[in-house]
This record gives structure tokens, sequence and C-alpha cells, in this order.
């Protein structure tokens, strides 16, 4: 059976350029979005070329959401294989966190870190049945501790992709034993409307390590940190 995939935050950039790179290995991709129309049109603009697309509604934040995404990937496929968490969001206006409000911290955390952590614990019971997963985190350089004297920068966006670093690592911890493979990956600096115009990398180029790590062999790395498939520190 072809591999199931779900990726979150699919309705544009570099979430939907990993739901187009799966899908033309293969892999049946559920495209989760915020917003259903903007998921489908997505889905639309892959669909001509690859039938093996799904949109789905799926807000990282609201937990009802997920589970009726979670009851509808168990009745539709009876599995997931492959868990690409890409939703993410950066709404700091300062680099100092003395001036950070706290709030914004609070929202960026609920989606960068939570909302990852949501969806590893809803959809890690699939992978566990066929002894079978691939958990990709979509962090940053910025959450990186060993760049971070060196680059301050969006406090709540740095500091929940540090956290988001370090559940990697304990949830490849926990699941070591098990054919179960828990990496972070570092996209860079990209064209989309977070990265801007001015980024130096396309989308294809930003997508390339996560696809690579969601598609894993057996014997693939497991709680790393990846940039351009090269392992960086943390």
């Amino acid at each position: 059976m072809d591999r199931v995939a779900l990726v979150t935050g699919a309705n544009r950039g570099i979430g939907l350029e990993i739901a187009r790179q799966l899908s033309e290995k293969g892999d049946l991709v559920v495209m989760g979005a915020r917003n259903l129309a903007q998921g489908e049109a997505a889905a639309k603009t892959l669909s001509s070329k690859h039938a093996s697309v799904f949109p789905a509604e799926l807000d990282v934040t609201r937990e009802a959401t997920v589970e009726k995404l979670a009851s509808k990937v168990a009745s539709g496929f009876g599995r997931l294989d492959i868990l690409v968490n890409n939703a993410g969001i950066l709404i700091d206006e300062s680099d100092r966190p003395t001036e950070t409000k706290l709030e914004t911290v609070r929202r960026t955390l609920e989606t960068n870190l939570l909302g990852s952590w949501r969806l590893c614990q809803a959809f890690l019971p699939f992978m566990k049945r066929n002894n079978y997963g691939r958990i990709v985190n979509v962090s940053s350089s910025a959450g990186s501790l060993t760049e971070m004297p060196d680059n301050l920068y969006a406090p709540a966006y740095s500091i929940s992709k540090a956290a988001l670093n370090a559940l990697t690592i304990m949830l490849a911890t926990e699941l070591r034993a098990s054919n179960i493979l828990v990496n972070a990956v570092c996209p860079g600096w990209v064209r989309t409307d977070m990265g801007g115009r001015n980024a130096p990398r396309s989308v294809e180029e930003g997508a390339d390590t996560a696809v690579w790590l969601a598609t894993l062999p057996d014997t693939g790395p497991t709680g790393g940190f990846f940039r351009d498939r090269t392992k960086i520190p943390w």
C-alpha cells in the first residue's frame, strides 16, 4: 500500500511544496489547512497531475479539528506513515525579549510547539500499530541554541522553535526502539509569504530536506536537526 502522509499548513509555501514532492513520489498526501477553501484551491493546483492529494480542514491549535481529522484518516486510510509538522507563525515585532508581549509568546507557542505536539500525540498511535513512521518537525536556525548568541531575532518565534527542537529529541529518544524516526529540519530562508521576496531560496530548495527526512529508510537517522540533508548543531 502507498504511504499516507499528513502535511500541516499545506495550502501554501513550503507546506504546499512538500505535499507536491511527496505526491510525486507516489504517497497519498492529506493537506491540512486552517481554511478548507484555501486548502481545496491549493490541492487543485496539484490534482491535475497528482490525484493522491486530499485537502482537509486542520487548525493545529484546536483539539476538535485534530480529533476530527484523525477520525477521517482512520476511516479513510486506516494508517498514517508520515507526519510533517509544517504549520507555523511568525508574529514577533521586536528583536528584544524585554519588549516582547507575552501574549505574542503564548500565541506563537500554541501553534509552533503545542500544535506540533498535539499532532504527534494524535497520530503516533497509527504509526505504532504498523511499526512504521516518519515525523518531520519544520524548525529554523532561529531556534538553534548554538546560533542564538550571534543572531538575536524574533524571541517568541525563536523560543518556539528551540522548544520544538527539544520535543524532537525527546520523541526520538522515547521511540528509538521502534521504526518511527523523528527529526527536525531547517529549510533556510525561503521565498514564501513568511520569508519574503528577498529570500535566497526557492520553495523547492526549502522543501527538499523535509521530504528527504519524510522518506528515510529504516536505517536512517533519528533525533537530529538537518539543513540541506546535513546535520547541524542544536
